[in-house]
């Protein structure tokens, strides 16, 4: 069956600055990518999004842009684009890039314009200037509050030199919020999409994408709108979905292979299924998965409710356990497990926590958490160095951290330059090969356990993550095929997840009891999180079958350690 690419794709994360160096300058680019990208092709992934390469100032790394039509000079250059993307198609994969609209630089030509311009001007009328309250307009037009800290205004001084209109910024300072309300806005970043889709780029992640548009009246946020699914002033308002109306025409005058995935934080699947309309975007990341703590029954539910969306929306579900802006997987799941329910109005802040780390744990359960996410229907994104299992840098010294939140929190946040650190290739090399060519210091200073975790040394291995993975999206599409339904089976105890997908079968097992499985299904295990040949599945490690292998009903052949009754439920 002819379907589109990204039904049941599985995508590779590129955070390029962190990928390889090629020039010796400690900041990767678009050279050291295309000398690396065998490593994708080997890996087995169908396609790489590339976090932000636009011209930038850099105080964001990439999520301040300053030209959306160019490349920043330190990654290399629009031709190095096109030179990707050939290599990419070459290779049989896709090339996402990252949108942000939400915000641009205040470096970006237009702001530099509305600075200079008195209020009420059209060059302002691009962005979100509002005169202060209070006395001579001295505070903020109301309490909104920056995503990274702080407030979300920042008065600019006009012309003269005096104090004058305060601009918004959900973020950073650095980052003025644009007025999607304005048609000259649209028109824009309408010309943007058709500038790298000439170029062949296949589509395109998008930052933010609940954002962009603000409550008209700029209400002051109150404890009314806590938890209130379409409530927050900032977030999610009806005229967004406009703009993905537009960006859908001009992606599709592309044909069909051209494709939009937006990252989304509402409250709820019904504000999640509004931006998967058949005119908007083609899928949404479902985070609800990304925030949950390491429990059968809480990553049931969330898979459930991804699954669900998508019956609905008719989209398959874009699945995600990690990214560039949260703690990487093995440091989560190594850490003390919180029960309590993630807080809606901040749900990233369960996938940011602090303290002690179990990394043998935490690494045996993000093997298994990887043979569970990549047995799912729909598409995964996985995010770079999850494949070699690295932690999250707590270690990063103060100095060197760079990240907008540690500098707005004075850094009562550690941020999110942890899960950045470079990608560690050959353990003996300096700067383990994260740069090609002798020169500076990587951006950020990489610790010397990454020399276990080097490419060269993973290759070498039969056990490492590396070989696990490889050997899993190798498997991945001849056992779950993407037309498969999700079956749960009925495990021996509520800690055991299994689910079926045609042919392929994945057992997790969160409990502490081994799961004992019958000699048939021991017997048609292909691949297993942890290493070895037992006929039990240990606690914190997951197993995939053949389940073609088993003969009789699955359900009362696989397990030998419990009697199990009941049928198995379908999604």
């Amino acid at each position: 069956m002819n379907r589109p690419w990204w039904v049941d794709a599985v995508v590779y994360q590129v955070y390029l600055r962190s990928f390889c160096d090629a020039d010796g300058d400690g900041v990767g680019d678009l050279a050291g990518l295309r000398a690396r990208f065998s490593h994708l092709v080997e890996l087995g992934v169908d396609a790489l999004w590339l976090n932000p390469c636009y011209a930038s100032p850099q105080r964001d790394h990439g999520y301040d842009i300053a030209d959306y039509f160019a490349v920043d000079p330190q990654y290399g250059s629009v031709d190095d684009i096109a030179a990707l993307v050939q290599d990419a198609h070459a290779a049989g994969l896709r090339v996402l890039m990252d949108m942000v609209a939400n915000h641009c630089s205040d470096q970006h030509p237009w702001f530099v314009e509305a600075l200079a311009a008195p209020a009420g001007s059209p060059a302002r009328d691009r962005f979100l200037f509002r005169d202060g309250t209070g006395p001579d307009g001295k505070l903020p037009p109301n309490n909104w509050g920056s995503v990274f800290g702080g407030p979300a205004w920042t008065r600019a001084r006009e012309a003269t030199g005096e104090p004058g209109q305060w601009y918004l910024h959900s973020f950073d300072s650095s980052q003025p919020d644009l007025n999607w309300r304005n048609p000259e806005v649209r028109e824009y970043f309408e010309d943007v999409l058709r500038f790298w889709f000439d170029l062949g780029v296949d589509g395109f992640r998008i930052d933010v994408a609940q954002g962009m548009v603000v409550a008209s009246d700029l209400p002051d946020l109150t404890a009314e709108h806590r938890g209130v699914a379409g409530g927050h002033p900032m977030w999610d308002q009806p005229e967004v979905h406009e703009i993905y109306r537009g960006w859908r025409r001009v992606g599709d005058s592309y044909g069909e292979e051209r494709y939009f995935v937006g990252e989304i934080w509402v409250q709820g699947a019904d504000r999640l299924r509004s931006y998967l309309a058949p005119d908007e975007l083609h899928q949404a990341f479902h985070f609800d998965l990304l925030v949950q703590p390491w429990h059968a029954a809480r990553i049931r539910e969330a898979i459930d409710n991804g699954l669900r969306t998508s019956l609905v929306s008719g989209r398959p579900t874009a699945w995600a356990l990690n990214n560039h802006d949260v703690h990487r997987v093995v440091t989560r799941y190594g850490q003390e497990q919180d029960l309590t329910r993630p807080d809606p109005d901040d749900l990233l802040a369960a996938a940011r926590r602090t303290g002690p780390v179990d990394l043998e744990l935490g690494r045996a359960r993000a093997r298994a958490a990887a043979m569970l996410l990549l047995a799912l229907p729909g598409s995964v994104f996985v995010y770079q160095g999850e494949e070699l299992g690295l932690a999250e840098d707590f270690s990063l010294p103060d100095h060197a951290r760079q990240d907008p939140i540690w500098l707005r929190s004075a850094g009562a946040q550690l941020g999110r330059d942890g899960c950045r650190v470079p990608l560690p290739w050959a353990a003996d090399a300096p700067s383990f090969g994260f740069s090609l060519r002798p020169g500076s210091e990587p951006w950020l200073p990489m610790p010397a356990d990454f020399a276990d975790a080097a490419v060269d040394r993973q290759e070498q291995d039969p056990d490492s993550f590396l070989t696990l993975y490889r050997t899993l999206l190798g498997l991945r599409r001849s056992l779950f095929d993407a037309d498969d339904p999700l079956e749960w089976l009925v495990g021996p105890s509520p800690d055991v997840l299994a689910l079926r997908r045609g042919s392929g079968l994945c057992v997790l097992n969160f409990g502490s009891v081994p799961v004992s499985l019958s000699e048939q299904a021991a017997d048609a295990v292909v691949a297993r999180s942890r290493p070895g040949v037992d006929p039990t599945i240990p606690q914190d490690s997951a197993a995939w079958i053949d389940a073609d292998r088993v003969p009789g009903a699955l359900e009362r052949h696989l397990w030998t350690s419990a009697s199990v009754q009941g049928a198995p439920t379908r999604l």
